[in-house]
């Protein structure tokens, strides 16, 4: 039988179907299996063939979304324009899908809004007395890329 999907994608399709095979898989497991599988199809060249050969065909955009289940600006941002730029796009995706997103806590000082709740002021009122030098600040940047504003009243470590 001939295979449309590259092998890593057919690696992904097998790896899911693999913890279907009646024993109970971990279903963390079972998530991460179809996220890859997920992943492996946006980028598989079969899709973007199979849309590019609807749009041969004359389907609009909205029946290449509906088919996709995705809205009409999501699958020409997805799939519009050349494979640099679809690949481009998917990899900027990618990366920042692979960020974290929660702010992390091991800050050092206090955030601007922690410091404004602190004094019972507005943040407003705290950048106010950072810029009149009332207040200590700096913005720390991690690892990642990510920068944060970070508060340093009186007596804080790192102040």
């Amino acid at each position: 039988m001939a295979h449309f999907l590259t092998a890593s994608t057919r690696a992904a399709l097998d790896s899911l179907i693999a913890l279907d095979d009646g024993v109970a898989a971990d279903p963390l497991e079972r998530l991460r299996a179809i996220r890859s599988l997920r992943t492996a199809l946006d980028i598989d060249p079969a899709t973007i063939g199979a849309v590019r050969s609807a749009l041969t065909t004359e389907k609009s955009w909205e029946e290449i979304a509906d088919a996709t289940g995705l809205k009409v600006p999501a699958a020409k941002w997805r799939w519009g324009g050349s494979d640099d730029e679809i690949t481009d796009r998917l990899e900027a995706g990618r990366k920042r899908s692979a960020r974290p997103s929660s702010i992390p806590t091991d800050l050092p000082g206090l955030s601007v809004a922690e410091a404004a709740t602190a004094r019972g002021v507005s943040t407003q009122a705290i950048y106010l007395q950072v810029r009149r030098g009332n207040l200590v600040s700096r913005t720390v940047t991690l690892p990642d890329g990510r920068s944060y504003k970070r508060v340093f009243p009186a007596g804080t470590p790192d102040s």
